[in-house]
């Protein structure tokens, strides 16, 4: 189940509401769990047994890490490691087994049989939110939860259950153990979720459609515009599709009583990539700072470690997206540029300029991240850079601006942070009634669209 569903939004949504409001305080937790298991169940019914291990092993070594910590120090980080170890082999055994696989066999002319395992749904995030309870509690600054309800509660959580945003304990601790109910938090809840809700169905998902007529033409018939137009394409697809998610996550856990962490923020006004990384996927970058790159020294320890903690970290970010090397040459190439900025050159450079390398470069990233083969990869780049091109400009590439312009004027102004100061000045009254149409247009809008559109995921559930 999806959240732009009809099924969630007009059955699932309500009921849970429903039940979850009706039930005394102390059962609110119970009543979540069980709303979440089902929520997963729907798409994934036999990995619940995977997600309730992974709540149960980390609510049992951080009983055990808080036990020991004070004053067996040794044994404390011996728990730690056994919990990030079943963690990460856990994510490893179903996400990675297959492409360590390939690659044995394409070293060593094996022929091993891939185990083809489905991925379970959201195991990524997932895996991190268990991982970051028990770091958090080894490292001081939360306390172990006795009931093992809230920390498969936690776990579980169906708003960001499946993508995100990566809730780290310590950021709802509280929240698990007492939220009341306010008005002002519930109504801002409904507006974050129609705003994601119209990012995705009403951006992402027609976007989408211009990304997929460049891709299903043979790269070697593109022109030069046509090609950096399927980028910007699915520049567009990727934000409102994710950030239109998180949104409406963010929305639900307010609807529930929680304040999950902001995810997006602008990335696209961004002048290096390491504003990017700070504005995109926030919680995804946050995570591996805390708990990757500052453990293994950050910039502290030397140029020449500096660079290891740089390739490490986005090898491993690149790797976490996915199974397949053009990933793994996504977060390189967002390491080797980030290596670049902190030159004293990129400082000098005017801040017209940096934005300008900022579009360029993030659009040739996103080849890596939409095409799989790295043969095609190349095939591509060499078509933006216009080497061995018939064309710069086609037909094609006319028709398709004038098919999506509006899409893409659309898109552009919505991912930027526009304000509209003087509506501010309006009285009270009427600034209500027109946000309620507001919202209550693309709502309608939203809905409209859903009745006639086919089955369209998420793109970031396949991570």
């Amino acid at each position: 189940m999806v959240f732009s569903s009809l099924a969630f939004l007009f059955f699932f949504l309500p009921i849970a509401l429903l039940i979850y409001y009706s039930s005394p305080s102390k059962l609110r937790n119970v009543v979540l769990l069980l709303v979440s298991l089902f929520f997963y169940a729907w798409g994934e019914p036999v990995y619940i047994i995977l997600l309730l291990f992974s709540a149960l092993s980390d609510y049992w070594h951080g009983q055990k890490i808080a036990t020991y910590r004070n004053f067996n120090q040794r044994r404390a980080k011996s728990f730690l490691i056994s919990s990030i170890i079943i963690n990460v082999t856990l994510l490893s055994f179903f996400k990675y087994v297959d492409f360590l696989i390939e690659n044995i066999n394409a070293l060593f002319g094996s022929s091993f049989s891939l185990l083809e395992l489905p991925l379970p749904i959201g195991i990524s995030f997932y895996t991190f939110q268990t991982m970051s309870y028990c770091i958090s509690i080894y490292q001081g600054k939360t306390t172990a939860k006795n009931n093992p309800i809230d920390v498969a509660t936690y776990v579980s959580l169906f708003p960001q259950l499946i993508a995100g945003p990566i809730v780290r304990y310590t950021h709802i601790e509280k929240q698990l153990s007492q939220r009341p109910f306010t008005r002002s938090q519930f109504v801002s809840g409904i507006k974050f979720f129609i705003i994601g809700l119209a990012k995705k169905v009403l951006l992402a998902n027609n976007i989408s459609l211009l990304w997929e007529n460049v891709n299903q033409q043979p790269i070697e018939q593109l022109s030069v515009a046509m090609a950096w137009l399927g980028m910007v394409a699915f520049a567009f697809h990727i934000y409102f599709d994710f950030s239109g998610y998180s949104d409406m996550a963010i929305g639900l856990g307010k609807m529930f009583g929680f304040d999950f962490p902001e995810n997006f923020h602008y990335p696209f006004i961004s002048k290096s990539m390491s504003e990017f990384w700070r504005r995109w996927h926030m919680t995804l970058g946050s995570w591996f700072r805390d708990y990757v790159y500052i453990p293994l020294g950050g910039n502290r320890n030397g140029h020449v470690r500096w660079i290891r903690n740089l390739l490490i970290v986005w090898g491993i970010t690149g790797l976490w997206h996915g199974a397949s090397w053009n990933f793994v040459i996504w977060g390189l190439y967002f390491a080797l540029l980030i290596y670049l900025e902190k030159g004293a050159w990129f400082q000098r450079i005017p801040s017209i300029f940096k934005h300008v390398y900022f579009i360029v470069f993030i659009l040739i990233g996103w080849v890596f991240f939409a095409i799989v083969d790295v043969h095609e990869i190349m095939a591509y780049l060499q078509i933006m850079a216009g080497i061995k091109v018939d064309q710069w400009i086609d037909t094609m590439f006319m028709y398709q601006v004038s098919n999506y312009g509006v899409v893409l004027f659309l898109c552009l102004i919505a991912s930027l942070p526009v304000r509209i100061t003087w509506f501010q000045r309006w009285p009270l009254y009427l600034r209500s009634s027109v946000s309620f149409l507001y919202y209550s247009l693309l709502m309608l809008l939203s809905t409209a669209y859903l009745v006639n559109d086919a089955f369209n995921p998420f793109i970031y559930f396949r991570f």
